[in-house]
Formats: C-alpha cells, structure tokens, sequence
C-alpha cells in the first residue's frame, strides 16, 4: 500500500488548537484494564505514538455494553500510544474460515486516553463480521487492524458549539469525540440527541451521564419509542431530557433550542441520517455546518445503479505492479483488484466508506464518490477504488 499525502495527526498541535481553553480531563475512572502480562507501566509510558499504518494489538478487556452490543479493550502486542483524530475508524484484517476479511469499525475511545483502544460492536441478523468478533474475539486473543481513517472528526471539522445526532451504534464516534472535548476542555459547548429503541439499547448510558454531569454545558438528550424505564437514565443524570418516537423538527427544537447556531455531526443507520438532513433543509439550517459519517451499503447500491444505467463496452488496461488487468468502461477497479485476488480494504460493503483508497498514477477516471478522501488525497491522485471506473489505460498504486 502505498503512502498517503501527508495527513498526519499531532496530539499536542490538537491540544493547543483548543485555544485558551484550560485542560481539566474528566475523572471519570474507565472500566478496569488487566494489562498485557509482559507490559510494564514503564514500558506504555516509554512507548512511541501509533499515528497510522499495520498495527498489532492484544485484546486487554471485554465487557457488554447492551444486551447485543459488545466492547473490546485492546493494547498494543508492542507497546504503543495511539494518536488519532477523534471520530475515526480502524480495519480489522481478519481470516475467517479461510476467507481473508476486512471491516471498519469506528474508534470509540478517544485519543485523550492513549494507552488502549476501544472497539465496540453490535451483534445483527447474519452479520459475518461483527458476530464472529462478539463470538470469538477473546482476552487474550491478538488482531491486525491499519487505519486510523475518516474525515468524520473533530480536527478536520472545527467547531465553536456542537450537536451531536446519532442512532444505534452511531453513537460509537460521538462518544469518542465527547470524550475528547471533555478530557481537553472545561467549557466545550455540547449538545447530544441520540436515538434509540428501549433504554436498554442505549450504549454508553453511563459514561456519557458521567461528562454530562461535570459540565453545564453538556446538554444531554434521548429519544426512545416509549419512556418505559426513563427513569433508568435520569438516576445517571438527573437533566437528561427525553423525546418520543422518531427526531423531528418540534422535538430538536425543544430539546435544543439553538441547533441553528451549532455544527451537527451526524451518525447512524442510512435511513435515520436521510431523515435528519431532510429535516434540517426544511428548517433552513445552513447546511455547511451539517457534516455525517458515510456508510458504504446504500452508497455501494447507488454506485451500482449508476454503472448499470450507463453500461459501456470499451475496453481499458488496468496496471498494478507487473499486473495488466483488462477492464471494461462499466466495471470498478474494485472489480480489477478483486478478480486477481489482490490485498484491497473494501469494507465499505458493510461499513464506513473510505477503506478502499488507491492512489492513481498515470491516465483518467471517473468516480461517484470521494467519501472521506481529504483535499489534499483527492489533488494528489487518490480514489475509492469501490466507486471509480476507468476512462483509459490507468497505472494504479497500492
């Protein structure tokens, strides 16, 4: 794979762009966390910074946070602290039945807390992936992710106030970067809305009681089918406000009243985000200041339907390393990559769009997505091979 344009992540640089803002973390203890037996609290304070690449890491810890959803604690099988931007994701390289297998999953502690990564999955009807992690993935048991990816986040996105909108397991980098703000600051601005079935689906209920209670700005909120053991959430948090059924204008409006003066970052299921930017476009929102996680299934469907709608028959060389791969004008180089069974991230299939970046050498094509490619990744070449075709012979790199 080949190097990205310089999109590297400072921590310290991160924390002095908080300008003037005065940095009391949160006291908040985490879940306890049994050490990997040959690290040394000397070792994980002599460690280097983990800023991008292939890393290994050793599952410390595993808890459930709901009855279907499960967290995964892990550190480094060499000792590392991991630098990333709040809100991004990982790659898990995974074998299953003999099958090598990549998904993303967002990042759901935050860099604020550097010597372990948290890692939360929920449980769905033939979900490959995520139930054979629930499944198998044990204390003790070592994986190979890469990453961190995804424009998703609080660096790349600069913000004074924020709303924070989210749904199921949306909630994962909203609480990564809620994390972030109340660890680093003592007067970040935040309200959060997120959406659920039951209380007993809500992730992260206590922790996130927890930063909303230690700062007056912290303006906490569900919305849940019924308020059936509402009572469950307001013992965390005596001011969380509640609404039912689905988010719509009179209920935004009500839990939070100066949404229009906010940066909304949004997070969840297709249908929930489609909902949340149609009704932020009839409430006139300035839409530049609306920005959501991408997930790949619709996308992927929309990439499809559009290649189909205009098929081609010409015929174009696709080159990798000393691999000539015959493509048509109507196939992705997704599609070149995968027929000569060469390593590619495609986890956008079932997770967030962005994995699949190659960087285009020499000739021209066409995309229908640039999800999370930065400015500087789109002038310097990059595409998502899962939604760029050829328009001539292309000389890619990995």
């Amino acid at each position: 794979m080949s190097s990205s344009p310089s999109v590297g992540f400072s921590f310290s640089q991160a924390l002095s762009a908080q300008a003037a803002k005065s940095p009391t973390p949160v006291s908040e203890a985490p879940p306890k966390v049994e050490p990997v037996a040959h690290t040394t609290s000397e070792a994980l304070l002599a460690a280097d910074n983990w800023q991008r690449g292939e890393v290994q890491l050793h599952c410390v810890e595993k808890w459930n946070e709901t009855h279907n959803v499960v967290s995964f604690r892990f550190q480094g099988l060499t000792p590392v602290k991991f630098n990333f931007k709040p809100g991004q994701f990982i790659t898990f390289k995974l074998d299953i039945n003999g099958e090598k297998i990549y998904r993303s999953y967002t990042i759901s502690s935050s860099p604020s807390r550097p010597f372990s990564l948290v890692v939360t999955v929920k449980r769905i009807t033939d979900g490959l992936v995520s139930n054979y992690l629930a499944d198998t993935l044990n204390v003790g048991d070592d994986v190979t992710v890469t990453g961190p990816d995804g424009i998703f986040n609080l660096i790349d996105i600069a913000a004074d106030k924020y709303l924070f909108l989210s749904a199921g397991c949306g909630v994962t980098p909203m609480h990564s970067m809620s994390r972030w703000l109340c660890d680093t600051t003592t007067d970040s601005d935040i309200a959060f809305v997120h959406s659920a079935k039951t209380v007993n689906d809500v992730m992260f209920a206590d922790s996130i009681a927890s930063m909303a209670s230690r700062s007056q700005k912290f303006n906490l909120n569900y919305m849940l089918k019924s308020d059936d053991n509402s009572q469950m959430l307001t013992d965390k948090h005596a001011d969380t406000g509640f609404g039912i059924g689905r988010l719509n204008l009179e209920s935004l409006t009500r839990l939070v009243p100066d949404y229009q003066q906010r940066t909304v970052f949004v997070c969840g299921p297709e249908s929930y985000m489609a909902d949340v930017k149609l009704l932020l476009q009839a409430a006139d929102f300035d839409m530049s200041q609306f920005n959501q996680e991408s997930f790949g299934d619709s996308s992927a469907m929309g990439v499809k339907a559009a290649l189909e709608s205009n098929p081609s028959t010409e015929q174009f060389m696709l080159s990798i390393g000393d691999k000539d791969i015959p493509l048509t004008g109507d196939q992705t180089l997704l599609d070149g990559i995968e027929s000569e069974k060469l390593p590619m991230i495609a986890a956008c299939r079932s997770g967030v769009c962005g994995a699949c970046k190659c960087q285009v050498v020499s000739g021209t094509t066409q995309s229908t997505s640039t999800m999370n490619l930065t400015a500087d990744e789109i002038a310097a070449g990059f595409v998502l091979a899962c939604s760029t075709k050829l328009t001539s012979d292309v000389q890619l790199k990995m």
